[in-house]
C-alpha cells in the first residue's frame, strides 16, 4: 500500500506504543529464549530463538483482535498481569528515540498510549529521565477496552484537549495501527519491533520505518521542504 502524507506541521500530540516502539524488549525477549537453547551454539540458538519470537508475534495480534472483540481484553491483561508477577523488566532504550522524543516534545505533546502496566510505563521513562518529556500515560489499567480497540487512543486525545486528528500513533503491531486508525488519528508502523512491514500497512498505517528514530527524519524533511 502506497504511503497517506501526514501533516506534521499540524499535529500537536505524538502518542506511543512501549514494547518494540520506545522500549527495546523484543530482543530481550530474543535474548532470554537463546540462553535457553545455548546447547545448540550461540550463532544457531540466537537465530532459532528470534524466529521462533517473530512467529509468536503474529498469533498474539490476532489473539488481541479476538480479545477485542469480545470484549475480553481487560480480562485477557489482568491474567498477564498475575502470571508476570515477580519478573522484574528491565528496559533498553531503542537507539535514536531519545533524540527524536526531545524534538517532538518542543512542538507539541507526548504520551504513551500501551498495554504495559502503569508502574511499567513510569518505571521505564523514570529510568531514560523521558518523564519529565511526556504529559501522559494511557496504560492498561487507564481504560476499559485496550488495543486494538480505539478508546486507548481516543482517550489520550481528549485528556489533551484535542480532536484525535491532531494525533500522530507510533507502534510497531497491527493492534497499534488500527486503535489509531479507528480512532480518527494518523498511524505511524515501525519495524523494530517484531510487527512486518505488510501486516502494518494492511492494518491502516499512513506511514511505516524502519525504526522509530527514523520518524525524525520524516517531520524534519517536511519543515525543510
Amino acid at each position: 500500500m502506497a504511503a497517506r502524507p501526514i501533516p506534521y506541521a499540524k499535529i500537536r500530540a505524538w502518542l506511543f506504543d512501549l514494547d518494540g516502539t520506545l522500549m527495546d524488549t523484543d530482543d530481550q525477549a530474543v535474548e532470554a529464549l537463546a540462553h535457553r537453547l545455548r546447547l545448540l551454539g550461540h550463532v544457531a540458538a540466537h537465530d532459532l530463538a528470534r524466529r521462533l519470537v517473530m512467529i509468536s508475534e503474529s498469533p498474539l495480534n490476532h489473539v488481541l483482535t479476538l480479545v477485542d472483540v469480545l470484549g475480553m481484553d481487560t480480562l485477557a491483561f489482568t491474567l498477564r498481569r498475575r502470571l508476570s508477577r515477580g519478573i522484574k523488566p528491565t528496559f533498553r532504550l531503542i537507539t535514536g528515540v531519545e533524540l527524536l522524543l526531545e524534538h517532538l516534545a518542543c512542538q507539541g505533546n507526548l504520551a504513551v498510549v500501551s498495554t504495559r502496566s502503569a508502574p511499567d510505563a513510569e518505571a521505564f521513562l523514570g529510568q531514560h529521565g523521558l518523564s519529565p518529556l511526556f504529559a501522559l500515560c494511557v496504560t492498561q489499567e487507564t481504560t476499559r477496552r485496550l488495543k486494538p480497540h480505539p478508546q486507548p487512543v481516543a482517550h489520550a486525545a481528549k485528556t489533551l484537549g484535542l480532536a484525535p486528528s491532531d494525533c500522530v500513533m507510533v507502534g510497531d503491531t497491527p493492534a497499534d495501527m488500527r486503535s489509531a486508525r479507528r480512532a480518527g488519528a494518523w498511524a505511524i508502523g515501525v519495524l523494530c519491533g517484531f510487527g512486518e512491514a505488510a501486516e502494518l500497512w494492511r492494518a491502516g498505517a499512513d506511514q511505516v520505518v524502519a525504526s522509530t528514530g527514523d520518524v525524525l527524519s520524516l517531520v524534519t524533511s517536511e519543515v525543510g521542504a
